[in-house]
Formats: C-alpha cells, sequence, structure tokens
C-alpha cells in the first residue's frame, strides 16, 4: 500500500470512529509501516475530514505528553501536538453533553493567546512570552479513538493527540505579570481536590513546550499564527467524567475554568 492510500485509509477510519463515536483498534498492530512523519500527515487529513464535515477552521493548538513520567510511559523523549478546532471550543456557563465522546477525560491546562506568529526552528521560551497576547486558565477533554483509552505514541499522534474539546475561563492576564513557572494549580471533582502543581510541571516552563512545538512545526513548513490558542500541556494526570460531574481548575493569580457535565 503506498502512502497517500494508507493515509487516506486510517484518516478515514479516524475520522469516522470519531464522528460515530465508536472504538477502534491500535494503527501499528494493523500497519507496522507507521512512522512518525506518516502519523502527523494522517493526523493533518483527521483534521482536514472534521474541518469539512463540520465547516470549521483550525483555532489553534495543544500539546501532550509534556511532563517526564508521561514521556517514560510511553517510551518516549519529547512530546507531541495536535490541533483544535474552532468547534472544539465548548461553553462555561452551559452543561455539556457526553453524548458526542466514546470515553473522555479531562484535565487541566493554561492557554496562550498569541498576538504574532511564532515560527521555528529556534524558537525560545523568551520568544514565546513576548508574542503571547494573554494567557488564562483552560480544561481540555480528550477522548482516544482507540479501544480501552490504549495506544502507541504513533496511534495517538495520527488521532489527533487524543484532541475532543476544551474550555477557557479567565480572568486573561499578560505574561510578565506572572510566574508562570511557580504558579499553583488546584484541580478539583465535584468539589474534591484531585491534584495539585505548579506551571513547571510542563516541561519546567509551559512556554518551553510551546517553543518546542513551534520549532517542530517548522520542520514542515507550520508556524504558531497570531489569534491561536496554544494549551501548554496537563498540569496533572487527566481524570474520568461521567453526567452530573462539575470539574474545576483554579490557577494562583490567574483564575479559574469549570465545566458541568449531563448525558
Amino acid at each position: 500500500m503506498g502512502e497517500t492510500e494508507l493515509i487516506e485509509k486510517i484518516a478515514s477510519i479516524l475520522f469516522k470512529a470519531e464522528r460515530e463515536a465508536f472504538e477502534v483498534d491500535r494503527m501499528v498492530d494493523r500497519y507496522p509501516e507507521l512512522t512518525s512523519d506518516l502519523a502527523y500527515r494522517i493526523q493533518n487529513r483527521v483534521v482536514e475530514l472534521r474541518s469539512q464535515a463540520e465547516n470549521s477552521r483550525i483555532s489553534g493548538r495543544k500539546l501532550g505528553l509534556t511532563s517526564v513520567a508521561k514521556q517514560q510511559m510511553m517510551g518516549v523523549d519529547e512530546p507531541l501536538y495536535g490541533v483544535l478546532l474552532d468547534r472544539m471550543l465548548l461553553p462555561e456557563e452551559s452543561p455539556i453533553s457526553l453524548k458526542a465522546f466514546i470515553h473522555p477525560k479531562i484535565e487541566p491546562e493554561l492557554a496562550f493567546v498569541f498576538k504574532r506568529e511564532i515560527k521555528g526552528p529556534a524558537a525560545s521560551v523568551a520568544e514565546v512570552l513576548d508574542a503571547t497576547a494573554y494567557v488564562m486558565p483552560a480544561l481540555e477533554i480528550i477522548d482516544s479513538r482507540y479501544r480501552n483509552f490504549s495506544f502507541t505514541l504513533l496511534d495517538v499522534i495520527a488521532d489527533n493527540a487524543s484532541s475532543a474539546g476544551y474550555i477557557l475561563g479567565g480572568p486573561c492576564y499578560k505574561p510578565e505579570r506572572l510566574d508562570l513557572r511557580l504558579m499553583g494549580m488546584v484541580f478539583k471533582k465535584n468539589g474534591r481536590i484531585l491534584s495539585t502543581s505548579t506551571g513547571a510541571a510542563v516541561m519546567g516552563h509551559p512556554a518551553r513546550a510551546i517553543a518546542w512545538m513551534a520549532n517542530k512545526l517548522a520542520e514542515t513548513g507550520q508556524s504558531i499564527r497570531p489569534g491561536e490558542v496554544v494549551l501548554s500541556g496537563a498540569l496533572c494526570e487527566a481524570t474520568s467524567i461521567a453526567p452530573g460531574d462539575e470539574i474545576t481548575v483554579s490557577l494562583d493569580g490567574l483564575g479559574k475554568a469549570s465545566a458541568v457535565f449531563t448525558d
């Protein structure tokens, strides 16, 4: 099977699984010829298919595997990235239905919104911060299309890094007003604290993860564009969600984001 045919075949399977909310088996077990380059090309095709079906556009990016623990668990030494579409943005003020998801989880994030382009291959933490219009608390819903949420690195890259939805909180602040490394985080589910952390949990500094992504995107001629939202990586482990759950992340000196879920 040629590369173009392989990309189209796997992208079609993953797109259909997402649209119809059903699980599929890992792609690497059926297609051992998968590589990182092919996986990201499949991701791009999945995004194209969803954009066309929903009349949506790219609103930003997201990072994954930004902690050493998660990288070691997956047997890799660098993060991964995925794409956010505008229709993935979910309202903070209204209950969110879980009907469209397979086995969703949610994790706390720090969101960056950019006023200038970030383009590799030599993007730095300082450049990312200088180009940031503001930061805000956020929650990301992840929902792997793979059976039992079990996958390899190549599988999850192809599956658009398990992207499913995101919620933005507030208020918004310019990053120079905050020490993003030491900023404390409290993650709650139904009023109970699940985890506490700091911004340093994301590669030592959340902006370092974004600089890495900008440099990685440059390998394929892409960049982070003005106006785009970037979720810099989970500040702790994700938790599963079910109808009736209320999830909150509070970031010290920044504010909070919350979500309530229904059937």
